[in-house]
């Protein structure tokens, strides 16, 4: 019998040819569909690894392994009822829709009308209903919640170390944060949207819009303006403030509102989509309730306080006249509350109108608080916010506390009432 003499060299053939296998069945593993039963990694993890073995290694270019883009990562679906809003946050920072700080800013929002909510709730048994016997710059008066509303609103806001301004409907300039506690976005919000209803047990809300920090501030050529000044008085931070804020809506980062009733319902859009958040007050945290809202593109219902009625336009009048006549008329619907009647738009379809009379020629509604914020997100939602004329987003404030009309909610239902007055 002969013996076969196996050489060293061979022996290290084999192995060799034995690890290369084992190499290019790991790769076949690795590049295998998520479905398939081999892929047990996500592509988060095997970016991890990857970039270990590429540092451990001096003739592999670590830069290469570590230099995906948050945008190309694999995110996990947001799942209703169990991804919370601090959850969802993260996953948008993951993907590049918000930085860090904007996140920041938008907990802190959160915050404030998780407090403002309990308020809210507990007003009738605290004494925290009625007047506060004064009137805002816009020349409503102050409910007691509507000034505690405020307070919160602001000091949440101050005190979370990345915002440079902040607008209140209820004050008459912008407020230019310390520099030592103060960051770069500017905050334009209504802290008690519809306070009139309070008293009623009604829904009310609170209204923000975020705008990303501006780079240059000139003011020479600019006409600063409030409902109370001309701007002659105000020195040179305040005026900067102001320039901060009057920009038009299509500037906005991000916007959003919360709803005070059954629930307490957050509504926000980063700039790529609606999502909606339900208060859960077992955990003391919003949780997705709402996932990628879309508005339909038509309803029948429509939005409007007709008791204004006899000042509208004739184009108005034709249009009121048009929603009742033929044999399916539009359903009425009016809270008073704008963030209560715009939800059930959101969710439902139809239109919300707030237009101009004989008395208030540009309405009622704030252009920075109200309705640059809710045109953004009807936008976002496939809808649609007009004045009657013209696209509200395209509007550059020439007063912080400017009105405008406004005409929100399905596409197909606002086109209509523009063609009405025409």
């Amino acid at each position: 019998m002969k013996s076969t003499l196996i050489k060293p060299s061979s022996m290290m053939k084999t192995q060799t040819n034995a690890k290369a296998a084992g190499a290019s069945v790991a790769r076949a593993a690795v590049g295998r569909p998520s479905g398939s039963a081999g892929a047990s990694l996500s592509s988060s993890s095997v970016a991890k690894n990857v970039a270990c073995r590429a540092a451990g290694k001096g003739n592999m270019n670590a830069n290469a392994a570590v230099s995906l883009s948050p945008s190309s990562m694999a995110v996990q679906e947001d799942q209703v009822g169990t991804t919370t809003f601090t959850t969802w946050l993260l996953k948008q920072e993951m993907k590049g829709n918000v930085t860090n700080e904007l996140a920041v800013v938008l907990n802190s929002i959160a915050l404030a009308c998780k407090q403002i909510s309990s308020l809210v709730t507990r007003a009738g048994l605290q004494g925290m209903t009625g007047l506060a016997g004064d009137t805002n710059e816009s020349g409503e008066d102050q409910k007691k919640l509507d000034v505690i509303s405020n307070d919160i609103f602001s000091e949440c806001l101050k005190t979370c170390g990345r915002t440079g301004t902040i607008a209140s409907e209820e004050e008459d300039v912008p407020v230019a944060i310390d520099q030592t506690y103060s960051g770069d976005y500017v905050v334009c919000f209504d802290p008690l949207d519809g306070s009139s209803n309070i008293d009623a047990g009604i829904s009310v809300g609170s209204i923000f819009g975020i705008f990303e920090p501006n780079e240059e501030c000139n003011l020479e050529g600019k006409n600063i303006v409030t409902e109370s000044t001309d701007g002659d008085d105000l020195d040179i931070s305040q005026q900067e403030a102001l320039l901060h804020c009057c920009r038009p809506g299509k500037d906005l980062l991000s916007a959003g509102y919360v709803m005070y009733s059954s629930s307490t319902v957050l509504v926000l859009t980063v700039g790529d989509g609606v999502y909606g958040f339900t208060l859960d007050t077992l955990i003391g945290d919003f949780v997705l309730s709402h996932n990628n809202i879309k508005i339909p593109e038509s309803g029948k219902i429509y939005s409007f306080n007709e008791g204004n009625l006899k000042g509208w336009s004739d184009g108005l009048k034709e249009y009121m006249d048009f929603v009742k006549d033929g044999d399916k008329p539009y359903s009425s619907r009016y809270i008073g509350s704008l963030v209560g009647d715009f939800h059930r738009t959101m969710l439902y379809g139809g239109v919300y109108g707030y237009p101009g009379d004989v008395r208030n020629k540009n309405g009622k509604l704030r252009l920075l608080y109200e309705c640059a914020p809710m045109s953004f997100l009807a936008e976002q939602a496939g809808g649609k916010g007009s004045t009657g004329m013209g696209r509200v987003l395209d509007i550059v404030p020439e007063q912080v506390h400017q009105r405008c009309p406004l005409f929100i909610g399905s596409t197909k239902e606002v086109e209509i009432i523009e063609k009405f007055l025409e």
